[in-house]
């Protein structure tokens, strides 16, 4: 019976690069756009200076852009929120980034901390909101990039808020 195991056998792959796939220049699965907002997260070079806050309204800013897809930062300050929207034919992944933002959706209500991510494919019908009493900051990344953001009735908030 042969002891030898197989990194005995292959070698550490590390130590190979020629073996090691590259990573790509730009996202093209989920995981890979939750990767990316979660490095920029990490960064904080990459966004804390740009921050800005609105008291009239979400104050956002398109951070970057790649194939077919868009990075966003937003700040909420307390009470400001979405409305119940969906985001097209868009997926989304969206990281907050400091204070704390509540979603409201058919089914349930979330508190989402700083790093708390939501991942979401097209037709995703959501409210968020700032609940809290301190301003917060979030960020969003669409695949394919956001072109329409539509809104729901009323009725259909007042279903979301009540569930």
């Amino acid at each position: 019976m042969n002891s030898d195991s197989d990194l005995q056998i292959a070698g550490d792959i590390l130590e190979v690069p020629h073996l090691l796939q590259p990573p790509r220049e730009h996202p093209a699965t989920v995981s890979e756009f939750v990767g990316l907002a979660r490095s920029i997260a990490a960064d904080r070079s990459q966004w804390e200076h740009l921050v800005q806050y609105d008291a009239t309204s979400r104050w956002y800013h398109r951070l970057r852009t790649g194939p077919g897809y868009e990075v966003w930062l937003l700040s909420w300050v307390p009470g400001q929120g979405s409305g119940l929207h969906d985001h097209g034919r868009s997926s989304g992944v969206l990281t907050v980034l400091e204070g704390a933002l509540t979603e409201r959706t058919e089914r349930d209500t979330r508190a989402l901390g700083a790093g708390s991510q939501r991942v979401f494919a097209p037709g995703y019908i959501h409210e968020v909101v700032n609940d809290s009493l301190e301003p917060a900051v979030s960020l969003h990344v669409y695949y394919p990039g956001l072109t329409e953001m539509p809104m729901h009735s009323a009725q259909c908030a007042a279903a979301v808020v009540t569930a």
